[in-house]
């Protein structure tokens, strides 16, 4: 098979395993306190990087104070602070409203980088950004939504899983100010392992060993320990080897797409035209970034 196929076929199984995150989540939320669930998750995938390493023969990098602060504040928002959000919200939204929250991060990075570095976004970034907000208001704030009797809820449910979306936009941001370049299999690991060390106190105030078993919600931080988090890397990095950073980009598109698919298929959750049209909105500002970020690479070459 063509190498750029296996490319797109291991981003795309890679975007769809992130998808998944949003409806497993859901059967976490329903078992395990947040925290004490983000900190099982890296308890499970640390040691598998650190084999993976060694069998990569990959070293730890050298990090100094200024990278090494940057990192820890990169593990608490983007491995913590998103995990936490998004089980905390999942409690409170559907999953299919979440997919599509979750599928506005690329445009939600290009704000982040926007308002924190001062960036000019190019046109196409512009509309994606306005497509991608229309995404999100159309499917989360609707006239009923203020008359149902959980209407609160479900829009406080939206509010985290947006606040983990911008979580994961600073981890974005944050490791673009690192001084020394980090390889992504070692920033993996860091990212799980300072992941732990952060969740770990918060967790002990849960009092998890008191909660109920939930096998449910058990499964489903191995779930996203070992198929999202794990194989998911090797997937996505072993994909975007063999397709430019564009093409990868657009695989991004998965993301929204398979949240609200599984929703359906496994939550049983119905899809509502509003949540179908935030889907395209957000589709569509994905493909406008991609393609005006193809567009300005040609012209800079």
């Amino acid at each position: 098979m063509n190498s750029r196929y296996v490319g797109y076929v291991f981003c795309a199984l890679a975007m769809i395993g992130v998808g998944s995150t949003v409806v497993v989540s859901k059967s976490i939320a329903t078992g395990l306190p947040p925290f004490s669930a983000t900190a099982l998750r890296f308890a499970i995938a640390f040691p598998l990087f650190v084999l993976v390493m060694r069998w990569r023969g990959v070293r730890w990098p050298r990090l100094d104070r200024h990278d090494t602060w940057l990192v820890i504040a990169q593990a608490g928002a983007g491995s913590v602070g998103y995990t936490v959000l998004l089980i905390s919200g999942m409690k409170l939204a559907s999953a299919a409203d979440a997919g599509v929250i979750a599928g506005t991060l690329p445009a939600v990075s290009a704000v982040v980088a926007m308002l924190a570095l001062g960036e000019r976004p190019a046109p196409a970034l512009i509309g994606a950004i306005v497509l991608a907000t229309l995404g999100v208001l159309v499917c989360t704030v609707r006239i009923d939504d203020f008359t149902a009797p959980h209407a609160g809820s479900s829009l406080a449910g939206n509010a985290l899983v947006f606040a983990a979306i911008v979580c994961e936009a600073l981890f974005i941001l944050l490791n673009r100010k690192l001084r020394t370049p980090v390889a992504p299999l070692p920033l993996s690991a860091l990212m799980c392992g300072v992941g732990f060390a952060v969740a770990i106190v918060p967790a002990c105030f849960e009092s998890p060993w008191r909660v109920p078993f939930n096998a449910g919600a058990l499964a489903g931080v191995l779930y996203y320990a070992l198929v999202p988090t794990v194989a998911g890397f090797v997937l996505w990095y072993a994909g975007a080897a063999r397709i430019s950073g564009a093409e990868a980009g657009l695989m991004t598109a998965l993301v929204p797409v398979s949240a609200v698919a599984l929703a359906a298929v496994v939550l049983r959750e119905p899809v509502s035209a509003a949540q179908l049209a935030g889907v395209a909105c957000v589709l569509g500002a994905v493909l406008l970034a991609t393609f005006g970020q193809m567009r300005t690479a040609h012209s800079t070459a």
